[in-house]
């Protein structure tokens, strides 16, 4: 890719000029004839400049990835993290999926909105918020959560601390996460989402699991509860283990000598339901045998192929509608043609012409013949008055039935 010549057009090259380099860094990573894969992290580059992705950075995508724009524009609409108008430089989303909604992720959004004076997807005056409420931040545990640029940041969020969080960010301090990296713009986060290492420091944290995440595990070891016979160096497989039929389950027969308790009595209600469960199986024997005969009469007769099963209405449903996987049948060699019995039969059949095969005009046989006679007429030199038709008259007797 870095050998080949792009001509930008105007709209692309502005982008270019700031993008192009680690734009082949990015398509580099991708198997020769699979470039179009790199789209994903190309619009992310894209908003690393411009803080969404514009006409502009749609364009430079398709010309650097040899597509069409409407290729492009395709994704870049299907991701609600791909931005398709300005956004702010923090990009603060609540989540208002069902636990964070049940414990109080709604509330948290709707005093945002009034605190900011802006709704979903909408940013303040100043540049600096960009609000949504989000579905499920992958932080159950935690809920209700609060994300700025998609990085944690209040995790058992209220109301009050999630407008104090935004009233810091306004005013240009950068609080401290409640766990994970420090906050960065989105712009910057979108370059490590693009794939490339973000060398501020501290932009990458290695923090550890916080005990809600580690709630079930520090039951389990407080009660003692383990998986019988793991240990933690058992290798995981990566593909699945064969099927064996010793491993079904097989109820253990009774040890011999036992006798088998008896029946308890059954009840009057008891008795009456299993009389009536009988009943209704009789019925429901009666109908299948009665479906079954019906489908032998219908094959009664019929030709089957060796190794050929099928219901014959069903074959010819597969004739009359073919898909991919089904033949399509030869007229010539299946359909046979109807024999007159008497002379007037054969004399009123002399002179039809065969039907169409349902194909558009001018692709049946008859469609072609008069194709065919009116490229002839007009080569010929005819004039109108040769066909009233043209002169929208009725064609009597002049068109070739």
């Amino acid at each position: 890719m870095s050998d080949v010549t792009v001509d930008f057009s105007p709209a692309a090259a502005p982008l270019a000029e700031k993008l192009l380099e680690p734009a082949r860094e990015i398509i580099a990573r991708y198997p020769v004839g699979r470039e179009r894969s790199a789209l994903l992290p190309l619009l992310h580059l894209v908003q690393t400049v411009e803080g969404h992705v514009s006409p502009d950075g749609v364009a430079f995508c398709a010309e650097v990835l040899g597509i069409n724009k409407a290729q492009v524009g395709a994704v870049a609409t299907f991701y609600t993290m791909y931005k398709r108008r300005p956004t702010g430089e923090y990009l603060v989303s609540v989540c208002t999926n069902t636990l964070c909604n049940v414990l109080g992720g709604q509330e948290i959004y709707d005093g945002l909105t009034e605190h900011l004076g802006v709704g979903h997807d909408e940013t303040t005056a100043d540049g600096k918020i960009t609000l949504e409420h989000a579905e499920c931040l992958a932080a159950c545990d935690y809920a209700p959560v609060v994300t700025v640029n998609y990085d944690f940041t209040i995790d058992e969020a209220t109301p009050e601390a999630a407008v104090g969080l935004v009233d810091k960010l306004r005013n240009g301090e950068r609080p401290t996460p409640s766990r994970g990296a420090r906050l960065c713009t989105l712009k910057e986060m979108q370059l490590q989402l693009a794939g490339f290492a973000d060398e501020r420091e501290g932009a990458v944290a290695d923090g550890v699991a916080g005990a809600p995440t580690l709630r079930g595990v520090s039951l389990a070891q407080e009660h003692g509860v383990a998986v019988a016979n793991f240990t933690i160096d058992t290798p995981i497989t990566t593909t699945k283990p064969a099927r064996d039929d010793s491993a079904k389950a097989v109820k253990d027969p009774a040890p011999a000598g036992t006798k088998e308790p008896a029946a308890k009595p059954e009840g009057k209600i008891a008795s009456v339901a299993k009389k009536a469960a009988g009943a209704v199986k009789s019925a429901a024997a009666a109908v299948v045998d009665k479906a079954e005969h019906v489908v032998e009469h219908r094959k009664a007769g019929a030709p089957v192929k060796a190794g050929d099963a099928k219901d014959p209405e069903v074959r010819a449903a597969e004739a009359r509608n073919p898909d991919a996987s089904t033949p399509t049948p030869d007229p010539a060699k299946t359909e046979t043609a109807q024999v007159p019995t008497t002379a007037a039969e054969a004399a009123g059949t002399a002179g039809n012409v065969p039907a169409g095969d349902g194909k558009p005009a001018g692709d049946s046989q008859r469609g072609e013949d008069i194709v065919s006679e009116g490229t002839a007429a007009r080569k010929r030199g005819a004039k109108p008055q040769d066909n009233p038709g043209w002169n929208n008259a009725q064609r009597g007797t002049e068109e070739k039935k």
